[in-house]
């Protein structure tokens, strides 16, 4: 099991991230990536922080730790903005908190985001096909998302990107140990969403590229 999408004390989750590391190796993940909650205001406050710790116990957990973050409720003229600022502080994993049905996320953060080049576009919600296409170009992947509320979306994500060609991601969005779920149930969470055995292999396949790509360049 691999998750690219997980918060810790530094934003909204209860755990410290050695914590949630170790939460997470114990169910046999293999990967993790810290995404907190950033803005403007916090961003590099947050991600030396996770960069120092990744740095820090990452061969001791036996697992591919990756520091990054989730720009979250940026004005999407300034998404661009906030992405470079994040891969000039070292962010390996550069999510973006996407127009999920249950909150009042700005109009056009989905289509900022895409194209200022993110790693993940979080819990979408009722993404466009146009939108989704320029995912597909971008080489940005949508999120299917195990996190209730946000999870409303992921038929419609599913199958708005296989209409488009988009690469999909399953991820926690993990704010709690509870979160971290087995591979057999993000398995019967994907399936839910539609996505047949061949998709959901290939989700597993898009996962681990990506975390030997950002692993490789740090």
């Amino acid at each position: 099991m691999i998750d690219l999408h997980t918060h810790t004390i530094f934003s909204d989750g209860v755990l410290v991230p050695a914590e949630m590391a170790r939460r997470a190796q114990v169910l046999d993940y293999k990967a993790l990536a810290f995404t907190d909650h950033v803005d403007f205001s916090n961003l590099d406050f947050v991600l030396p922080r996770l960069i120092s710790l990744c740095r820090a116990i990452a061969a001791e957990m036996e697992m591919v730790l990756l520091p990054g973050v989730e720009l979250t409720h940026i004005p999407p003229a300034l998404i661009a903005d906030g992405v470079k600022k994040a891969r000039d502080l070292g962010a390996a994993v550069i999510v973006v908190h996407g127009e999920t049905l249950v909150e009042p996320v700005a109009a056009g953060t989905n289509r900022a985001a895409i194209a200022a080049g993110v790693d993940i576009l979080a819990h979408p919600g009722l993404i466009t096909l146009d939108d989704a296409r320029l995912a597909a170009e971008n080489g940005v992947f949508l999120e299917i998302t195990t996190r209730p509320g946000h999870a409303l979306a992921n038929g419609h994500v599913a199958k708005t990107a296989k209409a488009a060609g988009a690469g999909l991601l399953l991820n926690n969005d993990a704010h709690t140990p509870a979160d971290l779920m087995s591979l057999a149930q993000a398995e019967k969470i994907a399936f839910g969403a539609g996505i047949g055995a061949e998709e959901w292999q290939q989700m597993r396949r898009n996962a681990q590229a990506l975390v030997e790509r950002k692993n490789a360049a740090r």
